[in-house]
Order: C-alpha cells, then structure tokens, then sequence
C-alpha cells in the first residue's frame, strides 16, 4: 500500500464486488464547476473567500440548489435561502462559458482505471449530480476512439430525484439500472458528501483524494482512500475486493 492509501479493515465475509458507481466531476474530469462557483460569488461575497475546502466540504456533490445554498449560509450572505437560485443561475451560465472555453480534461489515471474495468467486463455507471456531467463526458475523446461516455453501461448523471446527496437516492438508481444489488456495488467518489450517500446505500466507498486531505474522507466513512486511482488493486478488484496496490 503506498503512503496515500489508506484503508479500513474489511469485514471477513465482504461481499462480492461486481458494478462500479463512478462520480465525474472530482473523480473522472477536471472540470471547472469550482472556478465557476467560486467567480459566480461576485456580487454575493468575496469570490476570495470560496476555497477549495469549502467547495469539498459544502458544494462537491450536491444538486446545484443545494450546493449553493449551503456555500451562501457557511459565508454569511443574507437570505442565503432566497438568493441561492440566482447564484446558482449565474454558476451555471459562468460553467457553461468554461466548458465552452475547453476547460475540461480527464484525469489520466482515471481513464486508465475506467478502461481496465471496461476491459475486464465490470458493468459501469456514471452518477453525477451535475446535469452537465454527460456533456462533459462526451466531449472527451479516448486515443483509441469514442468517447469517455461510452465507456460506461449506465449513466444517471442529473437525474431529477427527490434527494440529492447525501442521500442515496442516486447511487440506488445506478444499482437499479445496472442490475446490481447495492451490497455488490462500490462507487468512486471525491467528496464527503458522496461517501456518506455510497455507505447510506449499501454500498462499499473507494475514495480519491485529489486535495491531499482524507481526513473528512475517512470521517465520511471511506472504505478505501487513494491519492491515484492507479492505486487501487485491479487484481483483486477483479475477484471482486477493493484493496490498494502493495
């Protein structure tokens, strides 16, 4: 195991892996729903004052209402309830203009890691609640042709449900689609938010901490954490164990 994984000790009769629940923003692309979030502030607070661990903490995850709400109430803004729909408005169109811009890229190592449980016939699902997420995804294009999208059996990304994250209402929704009971799935995810909505669902949570900060990860209740999805075991993930690399 290297010094960025971390692990929690497996129960003795773990269930059997057989689908995978991947996040996209965080964990698949290098999107810039941050940035947009944190430019979109002008006007409601200091744009200075939106770091990274705010994003993680109270917007990564969640449907674009809530996340703007929560960001709005932790900075003090006044009516943070009521101006939350503006700010999300202005976020989006802000996004939009990014994504325009060429502002998204795949992260290499999850690339690699989509492919290899591609290749040895894990079923897939994207789950994002970002509406943009399927867009995002099908404008990357893989050196071998296609697009990153089609990758994957199931995508559920911006489905309207009654619960966003942390619930999860999402993840279930994937393990329907793919045919697969929730005890049987593990999803991907760089967020506390989205850890809690795995482990609330049944299902087993591989974390990647692409922030350097795993302790919220761990708290959220993380099954395993990883500083690079080439960290993950694909040995043993094949027989169906999540476990780090040696």
């Amino acid at each position: 195991m290297t010094d960025a994984a971390l692990q929690r000790v497996a129960p003795a009769r773990a269930p059997v892996l057989t689908a995978a629940i991947l996040d996209v923003d965080g964990v698949l692309l290098a999107s810039p729903h941050e940035q947009a979030w944190r430019e979109a502030l002008e006007g409601f607070s200091d744009p200075a004052r939106f770091t990274s661990e705010l994003y993680q903490s109270e917007v990564a995850g969640k449907p674009r209402h809530d996340g703007a709400v929560a960001a709005l109430t932790v900075l003090g803004v006044p009516d943070a309830a009521d101006r939350a729909e503006a700010y999300a408005a202005r976020k989006q169109a802000r996004l939009e203009a990014l994504v325009r811009e060429g502002k998204v890229t795949a992260f290499p190592d999850a690339v690699r890691f989509v492919q290899a449980l591609k290749v040895s016939g894990m079923r897939m699902a994207a789950a994002s609640s970002s509406r943009n997420a399927t867009a995002m995804m099908r404008s990357i294009r893989l050196d071998g042709g296609g697009a990153l999208l089609d990758l994957f059996d199931v995508d559920v990304s911006g489905r309207e449900l009654a619960h966003g994250k942390p619930a999860p209402d999402l993840f279930l929704l994937a393990a329907r689609d793919l045919q697969a009971r929730p005890a049987a799935c593990f999803v991907v995810e760089d967020s506390p938010a989205g850890i809690r909505a795995a482990r609330d669902g049944g299902m087993q949570a591989l974390a990647i901490d692409r922030q350097g900060a795993p302790d919220a990860l761990l708290l959220a209740g993380a099954d395993l954490i990883v500083g690079s999805l080439d960290d993950v075991d694909l040995t043993a993930l094949g027989a169906g164990r999540l476990k780090a690399r040696a």
